[in-house]
């Protein structure tokens, strides 16, 4: 499984307690995130995690594109709880893409639990039939793309 991994700098701390409890399970399926968050993340649980752009300069929209192309299964974001002023228009569209694209996600410690927990039983295993990287469709069609 594809996992996204997103914390704002108020969660950080609490994704890497998280990502340290849950390795086990984590360790089994590829990581991405965006700079910061893949730098704290392997550093402290030393999972190889494939590196977006930070952000704040379009790491964010980097995994909703690849949302978007049914190329992320999970979606851990560890948003702040702080009020916002305004709609961040960004965050809006990242979780609209996940539930676009029947994306499971998870905006607060209680939910990614649920997640990962799913995901060690087995429960999300239906979206190998989405993802076109999956190994699922590689042994199916031979081959795919490589991603862009």
């Amino acid at each position: 499984m594809e996992i996204a991994i997103i914390a704002d700098d108020t969660r950080k701390e609490l994704m890497i307690q998280f990502c340290i409890a849950y390795c086990g399970i984590l360790s089994k399926h590829n990581i991405c995130a965006t700079a910061k968050t893949a730098t704290v993340l392997s550093d402290a649980t030393g999972i190889n995690v494939e590196t977006f752009l930070p952000g704040s300069h379009g790491g964010g929209q980097q995994i909703t594109s690849r949302i978007a192309c049914d190329e992320i299964d999970v979606l851990l974001y560890f948003r702040s709880t702080e009020p916002k002023p305004e709609l961040d228009e960004a965050e809006y569209n990242l979780l609209r893409m996940c539930d676009v694209h029947n994306v499971p996600y998870a905006t607060n410690i209680a939910s990614a639990e649920v997640i990962v927990r799913a995901l060690e039983r087995g429960d999300l295993d239906w979206r190998e039939l989405v993802n076109p990287y999956s190994e699922y469709n590689r042994r199916k069609h031979g081959s795919v793309p490589a991603r862009g």
